[in-house]
């Protein structure tokens, strides 16, 4: 799910506890209002990052709850910026769409 959020280039270049503190700001992005910026930090390697969950609306072919998303990591001081969707499957989870 992390690639999928952050982008394959941007979730491969994150260590396990930096994409672990991301996987946590993900979640809570998902269930956070609109507009509200969810930020995360790894103080051991630097790297740090935002979600921002930007629109919501109902996936017309499923009926599914999505939220489209940007996301922004910062790795070795240089920005990566990546935009998605995730729906809410039928057991709670989100999986993302694109």
């Amino acid at each position: 799910v992390l690639g999928g959020l952050l982008g394959n280039n941007v979730g491969q270049s994150l260590d396990r506890a930096d994409q672990a503190y991301a996987m946590r700001a993900q979640d809570r992005a998902l269930e956070a209002p609109v507009g509200q910026t969810i930020s995360w930090s790894n103080p051991d390697s630097g790297n740090y990052g935002t979600v921002t969950p930007t629109r919501t609306g109902t996936d017309t072919r499923t009926g599914a709850y999505c939220r489209e998303y940007q996301t922004e990591v910062i790795v070795g001081g240089e920005s990566q910026v990546g935009y998605g969707t995730a729906c809410r499957q039928p057991d709670g989870d989100w999986k993302i769409a694109s």
